[in-house]
């Protein structure tokens, strides 16, 4: 497997530096409790960010471009001033680490190292950095994982990521129930429209215009958007939804006579609702999470954001919450209000000037 390298200007790299690590305070303000007491990312603003996984542009072609991202890897040196620096990871051979050059600024060093490769969308991969030859996490990516041999490494994964790292399948059959009573495509109309978005694409017109769409469904992606989001930058809510989502099992479990609570009736999800909203469930361990209307109000937030997000970021699959509002709102010719396309890039749009 080859490593292909990118080279982005030094400006580029710096100007995500500058405005994330680059700050003197080493207060405690980005802590929101997913950090350990004494960890140093608490300090860093948005330290989710790192490494940078933008958009891959091989300078003719967008089509050609899509599949990929450029993920560009930073490591402070500033402190240390280490001779060298390399990083390794699934995306390329193990055996072969990319070394990290210094960046410079009107001439003078900075103290930064980066590099930038070319990954495929949809993957998550390990690294460590292998600093004057010691390898080492990533001390500002939040994302680790411990390896079947009982070793951490650190993670990142790219645009359109399918594969699920937050939940786990009895979760997310559940989120999804959740979520499809909160998303306006329940109704027996727009589930219609929905279904028919995706199954009136032929192969080659899926493959051309949706590509790493993988699966329609009635919540459009929406689980999947929640399971990153709770994966990189909102990691801090992690705790949130594992416990909701326990105690909302429980509880639904319990009024459906022991069944799955997957496959309950929508009435009971809306009394389920209701009853959050009022802060009063019937059956709520409140020593365990004392306010669900909370919880109903970031589940509210996240799942209407992942049905309209672009795609790249895991919800709104294939477009299809773009095309309900393509449909919904029309002037009086009948010419949609929201022409999606033309700010988009190719293939899921015809703008030129974006490049997702």
């Amino acid at each position: 497997m080859k490593i292909e390298v990118i080279e982005k200007d030094d400006q580029y790299i710096l100007n995500h530096c500058t405005k994330y690590l680059a700050r003197e305070s080493r207060d405690a303000r980005h802590d929101f409790g997913q950090y350990a007491p004494g960890d140093e990312r608490a300090a860093i603003c948005e330290a989710w960010r790192f490494p940078v996984v933008d958009a891959h542009w091989d300078g003719s072609s967008a089509t050609a471009s899509y599949p990929y991202n450029d993920v560009t890897f930073v490591y402070d040196g500033r402190r240390a001033a280490p001779a060298s620096v390399a990083v390794l990871g699934t995306f390329g051979p193990l055996h072969s680490p990319v070394p990290l050059r210094p960046l410079v600024f009107a001439g003078e060093p900075t103290g930064f190292f980066a590099t930038t490769v070319r990954v495929p969308k949809g993957q998550v991969h390990t690294y460590k950095f292998a600093v004057d030859g010691v390898y080492a996490l990533d001390p500002v990516n939040p994302q680790r994982t411990v390896l079947d041999n009982g070793e951490p490494w650190s993670r990142f994964f790219t645009d359109a990521c399918t594969v699920p790292l937050s939940l786990s399948r009895t979760e997310r059959d559940l989120l999804g129930r959740l979520v499809c009573h909160l998303l306006p495509f329940r109704l027996d109309e727009n589930r219609r429209f929905i279904r028919g978005v995706y199954e009136s694409l032929d192969r080659a017109s899926r493959d051309e215009e949706f590509p790493l769409a993988y699966q329609l469904d009635d919540e459009v992606g929406t689980v999947n958007y929640i399971d990153k989001l709770i994966a990189r930058q909102e990691q801090h809510h992690a705790d949130d939804y594992h416990t909701c989502l326990k105690i909302i099992g429980e509880i639904m479990r319990s009024r459906f006579g022991g069944l799955d609570p997957a496959t309950a009736p929508p009435e009971m999800y809306a009394d389920l609702y209701r009853q959050m909203e009022t802060e009063k469930v019937d059956g709520w361990d409140y020593s365990r999470y004392g306010s669900p209307r909370f919880f109903l109000l970031l589940l509210r937030r996240h799942a209407m954001t992942g049905a309209f997000v672009h795609p790249k970021h895991g919800g709104n699959s294939g477009a299809a919450g773009w095309m309900y509002l393509e449909s919904r709102f029309r002037d009086t010719r009948d010419a949609t209000l929201f022409d999606w396309r033309r700010a988009l890039e190719s293939p899921l749009g015809h703008s030129t000037d974006y490049r997702g």
